[in-house]
Formats: structure tokens, sequence, C-alpha cells
């Protein structure tokens, strides 16, 4: 039987700047998808025991995404023999967390093991990455890069076709987080074609953005290596005006944010798509990190403890 893992993952700094070839710092949670695989008797294909801690109504939901995401990773794996593929982890699918793409990667590690294939960590990514696309349309590489990877990354998708730029960022100590979950779904397509036409409409203006952008980035790079969390608060706190400039933020995400700063967090900002997803909120220690998931519980949220880095 072959065994493999995927990380959820949170974005730090760089949602929708990425599509545009800057850099993004994505980080795994410290909780994960886990596959195993197994061969079994019968006619080409799959079986798939899904036992991840969510609602039967969001594998309904999720079920075509999943079949292609899966059919996917066969096709580009080249798998002629039937499979058993049984999915577990402490990860909870939500949107923002990368569930789909820790799924890609625990897959197609468990299928690497199973069948001797022995890919390496560029491969298994690679791999993810066809499962991504065929599930969710044409994903940066950020999400199943994250979970592949795991840790901090610098991620730089190239936008000639040529390899991403991949590079870890090493922290003291994992960061304690909590991401608070609006229960609206925004569609990535939808929300990134608008950023498309934002920019289109406003070249010069758009262009004083990404520069802005670039500079948080940078300095996030030096923030995280020193653990200067006072500075990665400061960061977050300037990415989320940005997105709020190019209109993926919503009344919705700034009443949660404005729970998580009156909780005590040190920043909050969206973290994935926009217009709905998850709040990411920094919140460094125990103490703290519980007061801030209260306080969302308490308002009606659901939220996820873990880490990252």
């Amino acid at each position: 039987m072959g065994k493999g893992e995927g990380f959820g993952k949170t974005i730090l700094f760089g949602e929708h700047f990425v599509v545009y070839g800057l850099e993004g710092i994505p980080c795994a949670l410290g909780k994960k998808t886990t596959c195993e695989v197994k061969k079994i008797e019968g006619e080409k294909g799959y079986e798939l025991e899904d036992n991840r801690p969510v609602a039967d109504e969001y594998k309904i939901k999720k079920k075509e995404e999943y079949d292609n995401l899966i059919t996917a990773i066969l096709s580009h794996l080249e798998i002629d023999q039937r499979i058993k593929i049984t999915l577990n982890g402490d990860l909870v699918p939500a949107s923002g967390v990368g569930a789909s793409a820790a799924a890609a990667a625990s897959l197609s590690e468990a299928i690497s093991n199973e069948f001797g294939l022995n890919l390496t960590k560029e491969q298994i990514n690679e791999s993810a990455y066809a499962g991504e696309t065929a599930g969710s349309g044409t994903p940066s590489g950020i999400d199943n890069t994250a979970a592949v990877y795991g840790g901090f990354l610098v991620f730089a998708k190239n936008l000639l076709g040529g390899p991403n730029k991949i590079e870890n960022i090493t922290i003291q100590k994992p960061i304690e987080i909590v991401l608070i979950n609006s229960g609206v779904a925004a569609l990535t397509k939808e929300v990134v074609a608008d950023v498309k036409k934002l920019k289109e409409s406003g070249e010069e203006k758009f262009t004083k953005i990404l520069d802005e952008y670039k500079n948080i980035v940078e300095e996030g790079k030096k923030a995280l290596a020193d653990y200067n969390i006072k500075k990665i608060a400061e960061l977050m706190e300037k990415n989320q005006e940005l997105l709020r400039k190019i209109t993926v933020s919503s009344d919705l995400l700034e009443n949660i944010i404005q729970i998580a700063l009156s909780a005590g967090a040190k920043a909050a900002k969206l973290t994935g798509t926009g217009r709905g997803g998850s709040v990411l909120c920094l919140t460094p220690g125990k103490e703290l990190q519980e007061r801030v998931a209260n306080a969302a519980k308490k308002a009606g949220y659901e939220i996820t403890l873990t880490t990252i880095g």
C-alpha cells in the first residue's frame, strides 16, 4: 500500500498578485490530508473512500471536481491499473485552505509509492498541478506547491511557461493562527476575471498597486527570516489594504477582520480568492489564539486553530 500526504495552506502575502508573475508567500498549515493507494482487481479506474472530516454535502458538491482531479493524475502518471484510494487526515476541507491541492499532492505521492515510481518532490508537484488544473480550471500553482513542500515558501509563477520559482523560508518556530471561515464560497474564475478588468481599465493605477505589493513581499521575506511578528502584522495589514483596492474584500470579510482585531489578533486579512472564503488571523501564543477563536465562534463562524510554518 502506498501512502502520501499533502499540507493545507494559507497565503500570507500575494493573493491575486501572483497571477501577474509577482512573488507570493504561501505557507503550509499544521494540518494535512493523507492518502492511501492500493492496487485492486478490476478494470482501469479507481474507487474512492473519502474519510476526511467534512460533511457529506461537501463531498457531493465537489464530486465532479474530484473526479476530474483524480482522473487527470492517473492519466498524468500513466496508471493503467485499478486502484483503491482512501483519503484521511486532520485538514477540514473548506474554502481557502487548499483542500483539493492537499488531496492532489497526497494522491500523487501515494501512487508514486504504490507503483515504485520514485517521484521527486518536483515531479509530485507537477502531478498535483495537473490534478488541480483539471479540477479547478487554471490555478497559479501556489496551492499545490505549498501542499507538497510545506513550510513557508517564496513562489512566483513563470508567465513564459518555464519552471516556477520555489524557495524555502526558514523561521524560528511555527506561529499560531486562527482561520475564520466566512461561510461564503466565491468562484475563483469570476473574481480573477474582475481583477483583470480592473487592471485593464486603469493600468497606471494598477501598476502603482503592484509596485506597493512588491515592497510588501520583499519586507515580508526579511520579517519572516528575522521572526519579527510586529513587522509581519504590519505588512499583513498593508496587504489587506491593497486587496481592498482591487475589490476582492467584502463587507462580510471586513466584519470578520474587525471581530478578530477587537479580540486582540495582531493582524487579520483575507486569504485566497476573497469575497468569501476565510480570514487569516495572526495570533501568536495559545492564549491569544483561543481568545480570537472564541470571539469568532461566539459570532457564529466556523474556525480552525492551527499553525503556519
